[in-house]
């Protein structure tokens, strides 16, 4: 799966080499994961991730005066975790997302302040890294799993590009990555059911530079 993703982001390099006008930049941030409810006979719980760093590259061409295509990659550090009556069970994990989003920006491309909005879609892989233990707490609500998981993702976001230079910009955005939850990843107990849906809130800071 890093393979793969490598490779996806060195033909993304390729591709932006060869337009007229391409950016390439660098980010990093946190991400902030929502949790989702569990229910059944054990009783009540919440399953999720928790807050991690978060690090990113993109490739970008600017295809029109307010247009932008970009493709992304990021690194999502995220511990998975079962919570419920004030105990919290946690397993090292984390997160890659490999995307393409459609950004429109508010002002043209020669402006030195730059907002933007960005919808696009990819794929997010799931990593439970940790160690399995004879015994989790909290397994009357699911079990932690040393696997990947990969679900289709969709991206919405937006933010703003300042000029620090020639060719340079700050640049500042935040992100929602949202899938569905990776049950293999957090496996549900017999007879517990899992919320569906998962919101990764990911504010980003970083530098672009275009040629």
């Amino acid at each position: 799966m890093r393979s793969l993703i490598f490779s996806v982001v060195i033909l993304a390099a390729a591709t932006a080499a060869s337009a007229q006008q391409w950016e390439f930049g660098a980010v990093g941030g946190g991400s902030l994961l929502s949790d989702v409810p569990v229910s059944g006979p054990a009783g009540k719980a919440t399953a999720g991730f928790a807050p991690g760093a978060a690090f990113g590259a993109f490739f970008g061409e600017n295809l029109y005066p307010h247009w932008t295509g970009e493709v992304r990659y990021e690194y999502l550090q995220s511990d998975l975790r079962l919570s419920s009556g004030g105990q919290t069970a946690t397993f090292t994990g984390g997160a890659h997302a490999v995307h393409f989003d459609i950004l429109y920006h508010t002002n043209r491309k020669e402006s030195r302040t730059q907002f933007f909005a960005s919808l696009g879609g990819g794929a997010k892989v799931f990593e439970g890294t940790g160690a399995p233990q004879a015994y989790q707490p909290l397994s009357q609500f699911g079990y932690f799993t040393k696997a990947q998981d990969v679900k289709p993702m969709v991206s919405v976001g937006g933010g703003l590009t300042y000029q620090l230079a020639p060719r340079i910009f700050l640049r500042a955005e935040i992100r929602d990555f949202l899938t569905a939850f990776p049950t293999q990843l957090i496996t549900p107990a017999p007879g517990m059911k899992f919320g569906s849906l998962l919101n990764d809130i990911v504010p980003l800071v970083g530098i672009t530079y275009i040629h």
